[in-house]
C-alpha cells in the first residue's frame, strides 16, 4: 500500500506559478505509475498530467499542455507538477495518484488505484 500526501497548494494570481509535490510513502515510489488529476467546483474530476515509472514517457491534457510540467525523483519518492501561466480555469483541488503494476497509467481515472486527498489551487485575477 502506498500513502501519497500532496503539497504546495495556495493562493495565486492569474499568470503565476505554483509547484505542486506530492509525497509517496509506504512502498517502492518507482514501483508506480504516476498522474496528476484536478477537480473543480461542481465539476468532475479531470486528467491533468501523468508520467510513467522511470519519468521518460509523459503526457498531459490539452487544456495544460505548454504550461504545466509533471517530473518526478524516484529517490525522494516524490512527484511534482510545475504549474506556469496560470489561469483563473486552473482553479480546483489538485490530485496525485498511483497506478501499480503498470509501466504508464495515463489518462485513465480507472488505472490509479491509489490517490491523495488533494491540494487546493485557487487562481485569481
Amino acid at each position: 500500500q502506498v500513502q501519497l500526501v500532496e503539497s504546495g497548494g495556495g493562493y495565486v494570481q492569474a499568470g503565476g506559478s505554483l509547484r505542486l509535490s506530492c509525497a509517496a510513502s509506504g512502498r517502492t515510489f518507482s514501483q508506480y505509475a504516476m498522474g496528476w488529476f484536478r477537480q473543480a467546483p461542481g465539476k468532475e474530476r479531470d486528467f491533468v498530467a501523468a508520467i510513467s515509472r522511470s519519468g521518460l514517457s509523459t503526457s498531459y491534457a490539452d487544456s495544460v499542455k505548454g504550461r504545466f510540467t509533471i517530473s518526478r525523483d524516484n529517490a525522494k519518492n516524490t512527484v511534482y507538477l510545475q504549474m506556469n501561466s496560470l489561469k483563473l480555469e486552473d482553479t480546483a483541488v489538485y490530485y496525485c495518484a498511483a497506478a501499480e503494476g503498470i509501466y504508464f497509467a495515463g489518462p485513465n481515472y480507472n488505472n490509479y488505484g491509489h490517490w491523495g486527498k488533494g491540494t487546493l489551487v485557487t487562481v485569481s485575477s
